[in-house]
């Protein structure tokens, strides 16, 4: 029997469904569309910061849910389909995992597309975790317990990261959020069910890439279609989150069907009934449940 559409959930399509498609508008103005964000509990402190990156200085947001020193950490990777988003987006769901899973979140605010096109996201992606393991004792982090992780555009950025670094970089785990991962290939099963009528729609999608990837042929590239990656071996824990109605569900279970067969060690929890973008989404009680267990997952792993 299938699950239909969350009540809490449809209530926000039946709202968005009055509001001109996201592909239709010029990107200036989908960078001003904003939703309710969840709660904001404060933190210890936040510190906001430049780090050297390759096209020029990146904007970071460290959240420190606590004093002390040798915490662990999270690199945030946030979503927006490469072109939209920002560290503002994210600060709820920074907040609530920085305290949840008790470490320090260092959010990337990376060059976003039209005006910095593929490989300007993936390449500030690695710039930002490499700086961070390099100046972890100045920070309060431990190395040895440092994550990344991220949501939708974000996921990708996070795996494809992961993947990239494996011989340079201990990363601790890996928090894949509905992450696109073989976004090439329109014949995934979710790509057709989920085409449209669930927030992200297959228009949408091909708005987003249009803007962020040089030209068609780059949806095979490795540095973007990270589920066509060859070796995916010695990779660390990871959790990947999905949901029912989200046109990328089928790219993340494919992808952690894909870790697990490399033997990587690999939770993957389909949310029934949600939608692309239900992680941390205020009203929605299993976006919070999706968070706050996540965080659990975070805290435990990190703590192994």
């Amino acid at each position: 029997m299938t699950t239909p559409v969350d009540p809490q959930v449809q209530a926000l399509l039946d709202e968005m469904a009055k509001l001109p498609p996201i592909h239709t508008l010029p990107v200036d103005i989908a960078r001003q569309a904003s939703f309710p964000q969840a709660p904001k509990p404060a933190v210890h402190h936040i510190e906001d910061r430049t780090i050297p990156g390759p096209g020029g200085d990146i904007p970071v947001r460290f959240y420190y849910p606590r004093a002390g020193d040798k915490m662990p950490a999270l690199v945030f990777i946030h979503g927006g389909g490469w072109v939209i988003g920002s560290l503002d987006d994210y600060d709820a769901i920074c907040r609530n995992l920085a305290l949840e899973a008790d470490c320090v979140v260092i959010s990337v605010d990376y060059r976003l597309a039209p005006e910095y096109k593929f490989p300007a996201a993936p390449d500030d992606a690695v710039a930002a975790t490499t700086w961070v393991f390099e100046h972890a004792d100045e920070l309060g982090i431990d190395a040895d317990r440092i994550a990344i992780g991220g949501d939708s555009a974000g996921g990708n950025l996070s795996a494809v990261t992961t993947v990239r670094t494996r011989n340079d970089l201990n990363l601790a785990a890996q928090l894949l959020i509905y992450p696109v991962t073989l976004y090439h290939d329109p014949l995934l099963p979710s790509h057709v069910e989920n085409a449209e009528g669930y927030m992200l729609t297959i228009a949408a999608m091909d708005w987003f890439m249009d803007h962020y990837l040089p030209d068609e042929s780059y949806r095979t590239h490795p540095l973007f279609a990270v589920g066509l990656t060859e070796d995916l071996t010695d990779l660390p824990p990871a959790l990947v989150i999905t949901a029912q109605y989200d046109p990328l569900r089928d790219d993340g279970e494919a992808y952690a069907a894909r870790l697990r067969e490399a033997g990587g060690k690999v939770e993957c929890w389909r949310y029934d009934g949600m939608i692309h973008g239900f992680y941390g989404m205020f009203g929605v009680d299993k976006g919070a449940d999706a968070l706050s267990r996540s965080a659990a997952w975070l805290k435990e792993t990190l703590n192994a």
